[in-house]
């Protein structure tokens, strides 16, 4: 039972993680359409419409919105299992055999 609540803490762990994750990368992309958008807009000669609301924006991801290789550097783990656990579980596998 005991180890059992431990791998579930270390699943929520693991699930915390890739939910921030996810948050970061979702907060670039919205970044990134934004600048798109702008781009288009200028070339257009048209003014961004007011009636769409502003995202908010962490000042650390407004760095390099334009620059494709700093948005491609960015990894994103989709993985809901790290690397670690996954040792663990293969090292008591093996000691189980």
């Amino acid at each position: 039972m005991l180890s059992r609540l431990q791998e579930l803490r270390k699943e929520e762990e693991t699930l915390l993680r890739l939910k921030a994750a996810l948050h970061d990368q979702l907060n670039r992309l919205k970044v990134e359409e934004l600048a798109l958008q702008s781009m288009i807009s200028s070339r257009r000669g048209d003014a961004v419409p007011s009636s769409q609301p502003a995202p908010e924006q962490p000042c650390d991801m407004l760095v390099h919105v334009d620059n494709e290789a700093s948005i491609n550097q960015t990894a994103l783990e989709l993985s809901t299992r790290s690397r670690v656990a996954e040792e663990e579980e293969e090292e008591e596998e093996e000691s189980d055999s």
